[in-house]
């Protein structure tokens, strides 16, 4: 089996592939004092749980969180006796190379999803990417990264409102009924989803401007259903783009050795 880990900012994403299907997917907090022995407790009892025995016979990481990579290797080497494939790093290397500014060090999670992006949808794409941060990623047409934008997320922007502004309270992001809010909530809620609403059609709309041909918009994290409902924005809605992305890589990678 393999063993996926997706770190984010906020949380990281362990998913179990065997080969055909994620068997099983588990989020938890990202915490770079976690260490490997911690790690291990919780995943391996998670496993158990799930009637999976713990024979990973590989690992593939993609981390937005440099502190957190170290005890994630002790973890594969110390409990699973392997190696890991870390997306960005030297020895792990990429279906095409990316496109960008000699010395740019990208994102690994936007690397991932412009090589998962590829392999579903073809070249000429979008992917939004509804995390920490709002980020957009250009694909062109051989799948090569070319570069894209970063906007503040969704959750980040409610709690810069709340905290930056003493009057206005934590709510929760959701659809509402009506552009004009009738109170504080209705209001914050108004202009944060219609706001990103309006960000995602203006970036698409001057990507498209950029490259002078028709391209194709893949949303994916845990925020873009909410914003796909109802609205023309998105081609589909992946939520597993990530993760098998790092498959991808990871069959890449093991081909290589081969050769």
């Amino acid at each position: 089996m393999l063993l996926n880990i997706d770190c984010g900012n906020t949380n990281t994403v362990f998913a179990i592939w065997d080969g055909a299907r994620f068997c099983a997917t588990w989020r938890i907090s990202t915490n770079h004092q976690r260490t490997a022995d911690e790690y291990f407790v919780w995943l391996s009892s998670l496993m158990n749980l799930a009637g999976l025995h713990p024979h990973i016979e590989g690992v593939i990481i993609s981390s937005t969180v440099p502190r957190v990579v170290f005890n994630l290797r002790v973890l594969c080497n110390r409990y699973f006796n392997c190696r890991p494939f870390v997306v960005g790093k030297p020895d792990c290397q990429l279906p095409v190379i990316p496109r960008v500014d000699l010395g740019t060090t990208v994102g690994p999670d936007r690397l991932v999803n412009a090589v998962a992006g590829f392999n579903r949808h073809g070249g000429d794409l979008i992917v939004v990417d509804f995390g920490t941060a709002t980020t957009f990623d250009v694909v062109d047409s051989d799948g090569a990264y070319i570069g894209g934008a970063i906007a503040p997320g969704v959750n980040l922007s409610m709690e810069a409102l709340h905290n930056a502004a003493a009057a206005l309270p934590h709510v929760d992001v959701t659809r509402p009924d009506q552009v004009i809010g009738t109170n504080t909530v209705a209001c914050m809620q108004s202009g944060v989803f219609w706001g990103y609403i309006g960000l995602v059609e203006g970036v698409v709309r001057q990507i498209r401007r950029e490259r002078a041909r028709p391209m194709k918009v893949i949303a994916t994290g845990g925020l873009a259903p909410l914003f796909a409902t109802g609205f023309d924005l998105f081609d589909k809605v992946e939520d597993d783009l990530t993760m098998h992305g790092l498959v991808l890589i990871y069959n890449y990678n093991k081909e290589l050795e081969t050769i």
